[in-house]
């Protein structure tokens, strides 16, 4: 007789797209609390039918609890899973800190990620080139070299939630022009992002699923 203790424990189901700012936060998170989670990776121009039932806004990432709970923003997965276990002390650990690690990251979320998107994908709106963007994007990056000048993370003395969700749309700015951003006055925030890149935490959380669902898995 199988009783519900003898029971397979499942996991929350995260769909994701590796490249995606957003999911690689998340992602981030998940992976430095130590939560184990279904990993359903996803092609964007096909998404999976379970993952538009579970969320009709049909972005990523999304995070399906074992309760039927749905997480459909990337900041609500980062702090449902730091808010379980923080083994490095993710989260700010005080009001004021917490205050100032969401405006930093509503400035990202916000005047940045809209110059983002339009420096990096000047066609899909209508612009002949995404220069303009980029020059109206690079104040904030211009604080947050400011920032580190000052101290070492964003989050202060060590790597913190600030950082783990801003780091992967500075990277994205960063890519989409590699040589004009290195030939920037910003050291501090170079030598930031490239730590970021190289450590092994990045790695992991950029490691290849195959698209959801593969060969045998069939629709469930």
């Amino acid at each position: 007789m199988t009783t519900a203790q003898d029971q397979p424990s499942v996991p929350p189901i995260l769909y994701s797209f590796r490249r995606c700012p957003y999911a690689m936060r998340a992602r981030l998170a998940l992976a430095v609390s130590g939560e184990a989670v279904e990993h359903r990776e996803v092609e964007l121009k096909s998404k999976p039918a379970e993952m538009l039932r579970a969320s009709p806004k049909a972005t990523v990432p999304v995070l399906v609890l074992t309760d039927g709970v749905v997480l459909e923003q990337s900041l609500d997965i980062m702090r449902w899973a730091l808010e379980r276990h923080d083994p490095q002390a993710w989260l700010p650990a005080d009001t004021a800190s917490r205050a100032d690690a969401d405006a930093l990251i509503a400035g990202n979320d916000g005047d940045f990620k809209f110059h983002l998107d339009r420096y990096k994908y000047p066609h899909r709106y209508g612009l002949p080139d995404g220069v303009e963007h980029r020059e109206l994007g690079r104040g904030f990056l211009d604080d947050l070299q400011s920032r580190l000048v000052q101290q070492r993370y964003l989050s202060g003395a060590h790597f913190g939630l600030a950082d783990a969700a801003i780091a992967p749309f500075v990277r994205q700015f960063a890519h989409t022009d590699h040589s004009w951003f290195a030939a920037q006055n910003w050291t501090r925030l170079a030598q930031w992002l490239h730590d970021f890149e190289s450590s092994s935490l990045f790695a992991r959380v950029m490691e290849k699923h195959p698209v959801w669902p593969g060969v045998g898995q069939g629709k469930r």
